[in-house]
């Protein structure tokens, strides 16, 4: 034993031997055990009073085999249990499992995403609805036959809704005396107008509802500067391409005649005035006009200029004036506006009229009842979001070709970022496909005998895009199967009126559905809750959490249903939402961009809570000469 080789180590000697045993030695590990060996005495102190049931054998021990390391992420697990049920720590993840809960059952979108595994897509990332409808269209058929899905009240028994009608087991707010009711009669106690300050010009652009809130603000920024306006010009916009003026879409004697007492508005500047300039554009024109600017701003900015030249212009005049931080009595005079004075001109307002009667006439069967639906699927919609769908090369090449001629290089300049289709499909940002809003009303539990209304423009791929949701609905019409050749003629061309049509016959129907977001849904959605004790009665998808129910090819139809049913009814819930002003700083003269329009939320500012609950001294406001 004196020298090394009989002096070894306890690491080397067999198992069996180390351990007291030797007459097992059946395995023998040439790598160090799990742990050192202990002392005997300290074995056999642990071991006094347990009985043979507690004695277990261990890793490491003879005839077991060592253990593989944990993972990390096994580690992780054992340490945080090992932490939150020592000492009731496990209370610390009451406040967490309380948001969770709230967050999923106000439809909030929690999900982590991870970097996805070579080969394989993100939930929700790639689009797959046309193999979930396929899977899930005899489910349907099925639902047809059954008792599943919402009833139409008759005219006898509906409570509330506009003109006496109501989807009965879709909308549940307002409750009685639950609602809001228009006030804006103190805007006409007005003594009379102050002598005029000057002139101001405003330009129009984009679509018709683009034009519609311009027209409001312009009214807003006239009586704040005690200025005369002209009836706003509207741009021939590069999309739009509609040569149609005010007077085509808008009622003009009924707009001046019914803002008289608050403001002075002209067709045009007194000769004697535009003497002065060879043309409109020669017009001193107030520049660096901020979106969402205070009143500040006009008063110290533009009012100066007003008083020392007579006549100033605005251009452009998109989102200019903002939602928060203004006078009440403004905010009243922008919704009377919106709401009462902009009639549609007598044209298109007798024939959305016609459109309306003739749809309702289509819906003898629900009382008159029936859904609209804005699809913006549309080929130049389709281009702008930078989607992808079949993602074969015909698409791209169409869709490139699409960009190019209407944007002109936007999309490859120098410097621009484009996010990538699978993650602005993901943020739930891209147009909805006919197919996959007819499988969302079926879910929500709309039968195929349900009328549809669809007001669109030309669909993107035609019949190709629109027969799956033909089948689901086969009742649907639209403007151009309600009206003949002959009526339709004399609006081809100008796509604004044609618009101005789709938004009367939308106003009117019992569901609204919005599909992509845009001017023409936000200014419909609060003419609407205008219209109907403050709820908008509109569909608004979670478009995030939707696309990720028809990531799934093979998802079961009651798990389908029951996510787009609890989506229906946050619809529902947030349809009675009033609007949240932001705070404004003191001395602004601009707001950061708001979180709701007060052409989209008109209460609190322009709708009172009922006066059966309130006693609410102001009078509601006669609706009745409010149209299209």
């Amino acid at each position: 034993m004196q020298n090394g080789k009989d002096h070894m180590h306890v690491f080397g000697r067999p198992a069996g031997i180390q351990n007291g045993h030797s007459h097992v030695a059946t395995y023998v590990s040439s790598s160090p055990p799990m742990s050192p060996g202990s002392s005997p005495r300290l074995r056999s102190g642990r071991s006094l009073g347990r009985s043979s049931r507690d004695t277990k054998v261990k890793y490491g021990s003879p005839g077991v085999k060592a253990r593989q390391g944990a993972t990390f992420l096994q580690k992780l697990t054992l340490l945080l249990l090992h932490f939150f049920f020592r000492r009731h720590r496990v209370l610390l993840l009451i406040p967490f499992i309380y948001v969770s809960g709230m967050l999923l059952y106000m439809g909030g979108d929690i999900s982590v995403d991870f970097p996805p595994f070579p080969g394989r897509h993100r939930p929700g990332s790639v689009y797959r609805s046309d193999q979930v409808f396929e899977n899930l269209w005899p489910e349907m058929e099925r639902a047809d036959s059954s008792f599943y899905g919402v009833e139409f009240g008759t005219l006898n028994d509906a409570v509330g809704g506009s003109h006496g009608r109501q989807v009965l087991s879709v909308w549940e707010y307002p409750k009685d005396g639950g609602g809001f009711t228009p006030c804006l009669n103190s805007i006409k106690n007005d003594a009379g107008l102050p002598e005029s300050n000057g002139y101001i010009l405003v330009e129009a652009n984009g679509g018709l509802n683009q034009q519609r809130s311009t027209i409001c603000n312009a009214v807003a920024v006239a009586k704040l500067l005690n200025a005369t306006l002209i009836i706003p010009h509207f741009h021939l916009n590069s999309v739009w391409k509609d040569p149609s003026r005010f007077g085509d879409i808008f009622d003009e004697e009924y707009f001046i005649e019914s803002l008289s007492q608050q403001v002075r508005i002209m067709r045009e500047l007194p000769k004697e005035v535009m003497a002065r300039y060879e043309n409109a554009s020669m017009i001193y024109k107030i520049s660096k006009v901020k979106a969402w600017s205070l009143p500040r701003f006009y008063l110290e900015s533009a009012l100066p200029e007003l008083l020392k030249r007579g006549v100033i212009r605005f251009s452009p005049f998109a989102n200019r004036l903002a939602y928060d931080g203004i006078p009440k009595k403004i905010q009243k005079l922008r919704c009377y506006t919106n709401f009462v004075a902009l009639r549609f001109s007598q044209p298109i307002a007798e024939m959305g009229d016609t459109v309306v009667k003739r749809m309702k006439a289509k819906s003898a069967s629900t009382n008159g009842n029936y859904v609209s639906i804005h699809l913006r699927f549309e080929e130049d919609m389709v281009a702008f979001s930078q989607c992808v769908y079949k993602g074969d090369q015909e698409e791209k090449t169409q869709l490139d070709n699409a960009r190019e001629k209407s944007w002109r290089g936007k999309f490859n300049r120098t410097g621009r970022v484009n996010l990538s289709p699978e993650d602005i499909r993901r943020d739930g940002k891209c147009p909805m496909t006919p197919v996959e809003v007819g499988m969302m009303l079926r879910g929500m539990g709309f039968r195929n005998s349900t009328p549809i209304f669809l007001a669109a423009g030309n669909i993107y791929k035609g019949e190709e895009s629109m027969e799956p949701l033909r089948r689901m609905f086969p009742l649907l019409q639209t403007k151009e199967t309600l009206l003949s050749t002959e009526e339709l003629k004399r609006f081809k061309g100008f796509s604004s009126r044609l618009a101005a049509i789709d938004y009367t016959v939308c106003l009117y129907s019992e569901v609204f559905v919005t599909t992509q977001g845009g001017n023409f849904p936000q200014i419909l959605m609060g003419h609407r809750r205008f219209l109907n004790k403050g709820h908008s009665k509109t569909i608004n998808p979670d478009k995030r959490r939707l696309v990720r129910l028809l990531d799934d090819p093979h998802i079961a139809w009651e798990v389908f249903r029951k996510n787009l049913e609890d989506m229906r009814r946050h619809s529902d819930f947030k349809g009675l939402q009033p609007r949240k002003a932001l705070s404004v700083k003191k001395n602004a003269f601009y707001t950061v961009p708001p979180k709701a329009s007060l052409y989209t939320f008109p209460a609190p500012e322009c709708m009172c809570a009922e006066p059966t609950n309130t006693g609410n001294s102001e009078m509601p406001e006669e609706v009745g000469a409010s149209q299209a």
